[in-house]
This record gives C-alpha cells, sequence and structure tokens, in this order.
C-alpha cells in the first residue's frame, strides 16, 4: 500500500496533477513522510527524473520491506 501510494504521487506529478486540488494534497501529504529519506538522495538537473528516482526509490525500499515482513509472518 506504501509503495501504491508513492506510484500515485509519482504520476500526478507527472501528468502535471492540479497542486490545489484536494486529492492531490491528500496523496502528497501520505507520499512525503512515506518517501523517508529519499526525497534529495539524488539531484537531476530535469525535476521529472528527480521525482521518478528518489520516490521511485522510495517506492521500491517499500515492497521490499513488506517482502520481508510477509515472509518472517508466514513462517
Amino acid at each position: 500500500m506504501f509503495a501504491l501510494i508513492e506510484v500515485v504521487y509519482i504520476l500526478m506529478l507527472l501528468f502535471g496533477a492540479n497542486p490545489a486540488n484536494a486529492f492531490f494534497q491528500f496523496i502528497k501529504s501520505m507520499a512525503v513522510p512515506l518517501a523517508l529519506f529519499f526525497p534529495g538522495l539524488f539531484n537531476f538537473a530535469n525535476n521529472n527524473l528527480d521525482v521518478i528516482v528518489n520516490f521511485g526509490l522510495a517506492a521500491v525500499f517499500w515492497i521490499v520491506v513488506t517482502g520481508l515482513i510477509a515472509r518472517l509472518v508466514s513462517r
């Protein structure tokens, strides 16, 4: 679920969603804290690439963490 929030935020930014929209603000309010230390980890001249890499790494991180937790719980 956490990774899905990150992916939705990435897509909304890439497709130029209206930042004043309530749904965008709601997704952003969840995505930014879930990204942990990843935003700003890599800086690129292209803002879209910056968002894809940094928030994408956060999404991959959450997929790995939830996979590990699922394996531990299933034992």
